[in-house]
């Protein structure tokens, strides 16, 4: 039961002349419990119903149909304050929980539609690092999200395998790489010849020309060329997998820019077609000048394709293939521009998907002295950042619980779930100055804590065994410290579709974060096992059960298990 639109719709009847919708937006939650669970400031209808607030508050009362779920209604200078029956509170939100268990919040809402999530998007050749991981986290807890509300989704890892780099790379590699070097070592060996090249390119710029020479191999179809290219790929992909596998995601499609090289042609022409392109000292673009924006080049002068090309072509093969409700770029506000200007080049080609396209743009990653660069070898790995984590929740453990079982399978969800929580516990559109030991630092509001409350609410329920099967007497739960959990979990499921809607993970975690807080006031407080009071110890049992429900699933919505011991 919603009862924010419940308690609206009931307004609209005394007052018909506001709609359920403007009451509900109305409708707030006082700071302080003894003012009510809800209340409806009465100043913002003084205007409109052109009466003093305390009479408004006065003339709705009279008028208000009080339903069983409602205890009270008072007057408190201009509010009106709603105090909900915490017994039935508590059982039509325990009850729901119980039947729904962990697809508690889950609906059907998205059914028979489609969503494509591009996120990730790793480079070919080059490291899997620390500035992937927002993209990664954020992308893979939207995919967790849509999935849950009904979407059918399509997780796409749009690889950057095209671009004179390659060559560069093919150039290093012929000069100065060693074959058992590179299998031994993978993507460190890479990083190293890229770095050398840009390194050596300085002082011999023909080094530029032999990248592009090799580059244009590929294009051309050369067989070692193909051969070296392909053998990067499968070198990154081998090596990348590492890292999915520890955070538990999987992609629907690896459809990187090579894929698109011959779907471009059809989009140029039918900008040609609708004489969109012009031409600019030699390339091709389309001007955007009626939309502020600067043009957006198509062509380069030597007929190269670019990213908006591939983009362009990517969107309209996403289109045909998935039929998306919405297709999102979980992408660095660093390429606010690119999209932008994407998004306007569709709309005029008369797309009319492009409405339904979605920049989900997140703040840079950057190091405690500097920004993250490849080509100057600046970069952390993200294997080694999660391996790091991990080590050191596998030393907590053995020092605070070293007869806990399953100790390096609880260090993994633990140590990777701090790394992943870290990147969701604030605003997307933040940016983050990575430091590994704040990052591992597991007190506070971090994931190892919401973790732990998880683990602290299934030792209690293991704790009371099937010793208090009375039936529960909701009316133990009436106390702040539990009204405070119930209120939380109640409004859990609007919570997801908020997150949804806004495209914002981070709703979850602060949801789940206040719930973990709330439960271990709760926790201390309140005494839950009680033999004297079977029917009271069954009602908070009850309340524990659910917390460790929507916990676990609000952890996994964002990408992070929920061990039972800790």
């Amino acid at each position: 039961m919603d009862y924010k639109s419940e308690l609206a719709l009931l307004l609209n009847s005394a007052q018909p002349s506001l709609s359920a919708s403007e009451l509900e937006e109305m409708l707030e939650i006082p700071p302080d419990a003894a003012m009510g669970d809800y209340a409806l400031p009465c100043f913002k209808l003084a205007k409109t119903l052109r009466m003093a607030p305390p009479k408004i508050a006065a003339d709705l009362l009279k008028k208000f149909q009080k339903p069983g779920w409602i205890s009270k209604v008072e007057i408190a200078g201009g509010y009106l304050n709603f105090f909900v029956d915490r017994a039935f509170f508590a059982q039509s939100t325990l009850s729901a929980v119980g039947q729904q268990g962990e697809r508690y919040g889950s609906s059907q809402m998205g059914e028979g539609r489609a969503v494509t999530i591009d996120y990730s998007s790793i480079n070919i050749a080059k490291p899997f690092h620390i500035g992937h991981l927002s993209s990664t986290a954020i992308g893979h807890a939207l995919y967790n999200i849509y999935n849950f509300l009904g979407f059918h989704c399509v997780g796409i890892n749009h690889l950057g395998d095209w671009g004179t780099q390659f060559g560069k790379l093919i150039a290093a590699y012929k000069r100065w790489g060693n074959r058992e070097d590179v299998e031994k070592r993978s993507i460190q060996a890479l990083l190293e010849l890229y770095v050398r090249f840009h390194e050596e390119a300085k002082q011999d710029a023909a080094l530029d020309d032999e990248g592009r020479a090799w580059f244009k191999k590929i294009e051309d179809g050369d067989e070692e060329a193909l051969s070296i290219f392909g053998w990067f790929k499968e070198l990154t992909l081998k090596e990348v997998s590492k890292v999915y596998d520890l955070l538990g995601i999987h992609f629907d499609s690896y459809a990187g820019e090579s894929f698109y090289n011959d779907k471009m042609q059809p989009v140029i022409d039918e900008l040609k077609a609708k004489n969109l392109l012009e031409e600019s000292d030699g390339a091709q673009i389309v001007r955007l000048d009626d939309y502020e924006l600067p043009p957006c080049l198509i062509l380069r002068s030597d007929g190269a394709t670019l990213y908006a090309t591939r983009d362009l072509a990517a969107a309209f093969y996403r289109k045909k293939t998935y039929d998306f409700y919405k297709n999102l770029y979980v992408v660095a506000y660093q390429q606010n521009l690119h999209f932008r200007q994407l998004f306007q080049v569709l709309e005029l080609m008369g797309a009319d998907f492009a409405k339904d396209c979605v920049h989900v743009a997140f703040g840079m990653v950057s190091l405690a002295d500097g920004t993250i660069s490849t080509r100057e070898g600046r970069v952390v790995f993200l294997e080694d950042v999660l391996n790091s984590a991990i080590e050191k929740t596998r030393s907590v453990i053995q020092e605070k619980n070293p007869n806990l079982e399953n100790k390096d399978e609880i260090a993994k969800k633990v140590g990777v779930g701090a790394v992943v929580f870290s990147v969701l516990s604030g605003s997307r559109i933040k940016d983050i100055t990575f430091d590994l030991d704040r990052l591992l630092n597991f007190d506070g509001e971090t994931g190892p804590y919401v973790q732990y409350t998880h683990a602290r609410a299934c030792s209690l329920l293991r704790k009371a065994g099937e010793a208090y099967t009375a039936a529960p007497d909701y009316t133990a739960l009436a106390c702040d410290q539990a009204f405070a959990v119930l209120r939380l979990i109640q409004e859990f499921p609007g919570v997801i579709v908020k997150a949804a809607e806004k495209y914002e993970p981070f709703m979850i975690t602060r949801q789940v974060v206040s719930l973990a807080q709330a439960f271990n006031k709760f926790y201390y407080d309140i005494r839950i096992l009680d033999e004297q009071d079977p029917a009271g110890t069954a009602a908070r049992l009850a309340l524990v059960d659910a917390t460790r429900t929507v916990i676990k699933t609000g952890l996994a919505l964002i990408g992070i298990d929920a061990p039972e011991q800790m």
